[in-house]
């Protein structure tokens, strides 16, 4: 039955052509807005992988039943944890677990019930977290997608009379890995794209990210070929398998939290706690093996005059381009902490005056060879191409035999390198030891 709503008097109809023109996803960088309009597209064209298919029968509702219902239970008994991780998790690398689901739907389910699971799951995900916009929600649900539907033609190339599902034995683990990889490389590759539209300046090492992260995203996976397997031939112990899982979650925060407390939140570096105590225990094994380690101290020249020019976020830039280029100065056991301020240390294990000298002056050059772009107070971008370091070196246990003493060396090396013009190293003098 029709009615006519009849407007109110006083009150005026919404614009829903302006809301439509003000949604955030218009903010974007066109080029960045035309890759995730097409991810999205994409995403919608993916069913289309369901020609030739077996039509959904009573045994696929019921395991999508299952699968769905494992999924909300999941999400729900997690919200707690998944709402601490993501706060753990600012600035740094996420990656859920949710794939545990999606994976087992992609190998058993045809393809409209396995998208559908993954349109539901991340939906109920979003409105029960409701940490993103909605065009994030969509494009990180597009690239699930995609990466299943890579996954799928992987399962039907190589098992095309066996899909939905996978064969048994060694030929059925090859199609679980590689159908695997390909959901993971695709839904990391387009990912990745968008990073890198939005953020040019993102480098390689930011691209990759945490090995740990790409270790979860797999083993979700891992979790999801187990998950079907089940399903396959014991579908009642579903339900076990939301033990582990969840001791997985609990697991992942603990460890994120303990990285947020060792870790700089605007360099990414060690923050000074943990530099100290890596620093102790690197000394104690110095002594116990009677060998030699040093420290630099990098303290920026001029670097007020940044922040009262630029602005503090060009500030911010600044630092994190100088960490950034300190980290790919140094070698791999090397630990670069920030101590606040423009004040960096690094700790070399194993390193004598004459290589921690060498250190610093590659150091020093490398920070005085940067050019950064950062946003100016007048909205203009400006190149900064002058930023020099003073570095200060000590070495145990030339200059002190105690991590206290051979902090205040470098430190006191520091400040005589300012004193003598700045832009150079001085290494701490030998000490003299007491008198008797």
């Amino acid at each position: 039955m029709f009615s006519i709503r009849h407007r109110r008097p006083g009150r005026r109809r919404p614009d829903r052509s302006r809301a439509l023109r003000n949604w955030e996803l218009w903010s974007i960088p066109p080029v960045l807005l035309g890759y995730v309009l097409t991810v999205d597209v994409l995403a919608l064209a993916a069913p289309a992988i369901a020609a030739g298919v077996d039509p959904i029968g009573q045994t696929d509702l019921i395991r999508f039943a299952i699968l769905a219902v494992g999924s909300a239970v999941h999400i729900e008994a997690a919200r707690g944890t998944e709402r601490l991780r993501e706060l753990a998790a600012e600035g740094l690398p996420y990656v859920n677990l949710k794939g545990m689901w999606t994976f087992a739907a992609v190998l058993l389910l045809p393809p409209p019930l396995a998208f559908a699971l993954i349109v539901s799951t991340y939906l109920h995900s979003w409105l029960r977290l409701n940490r993103v916009r909605a065009y994030r929600l969509v494009f990180t649900t597009a690239t699930v997608v995609l990466g299943s539907a890579a996954a799928a033609l992987v399962i039907q190339a190589l098992s095309p009379d066996g899909y939905p599902g996978f064969p048994s034995g060694p030929v059925g683990l090859v199609v679980l890995v590689l159908a695997g990889l390909a959901y993971w490389f695709v839904n990391y590759g387009l990912v990745i794209g968008a990073v890198l539209l939005s953020s040019p300046e993102t480098t390689a090492r930011q691209m990759v990210g945490r090995l740990n992260d790409h270790f979860v995203g797999l083993g979700s996976l891992g979790l999801g070929a187990a998950t079907a397997i089940v399903l396959l031939h014991q579908p009642w112990a579903i339900p076990v398998l939301l033990a582990p899982l969840l001791g997985l979650h609990q697991g992942l925060l603990a460890g994120q939290f303990q990285t947020a407390a060792r870790t700089d939140a605007k360099t990414g570096l060690v923050n000074a706690v943990f530099w100290h105590e890596m620093a102790a225990k690197e000394l104690e094994r110095a002594t116990s093996t009677n060998s030699a380690l040093s420290v630099l101290y990098v303290d920026l020249d001029y670097f007020k005059p940044i922040n009262d020019t630029h602005g503090h976020d060009a500030g911010d830039q600044v630092l994190q381009e100088v960490a950034a280029e300190l980290q790919r100065a140094t070698r791999a056991d090397d630990i670069v902490g920030r101590l606040g301020g423009e004040e960096f240390a690094i700790l070399l294990p194993s390193t004598n005056p004459a290589d921690a000298a060498k250190l610093a002056e590659r150091v020093r050059r490398r920070v005085a060879g940067l050019c950064i772009t950062v946003p100016g107070k007048n909205g203009q971008n400006a190149m900064i191409d002058n930023l020099t370091c003073s570095v200060g070196v000590a070495t145990f246990p030339d200059a002190a035999d105690t991590l206290q003493l051979l902090v205040k060396a470098a430190d006191e090396a520091q400040y005589a390198a300012k004193a003598a013009g700045r832009n150079q190293f001085v290494v701490a003098p030998v000490a003299v030891p007491p008198l008797p």
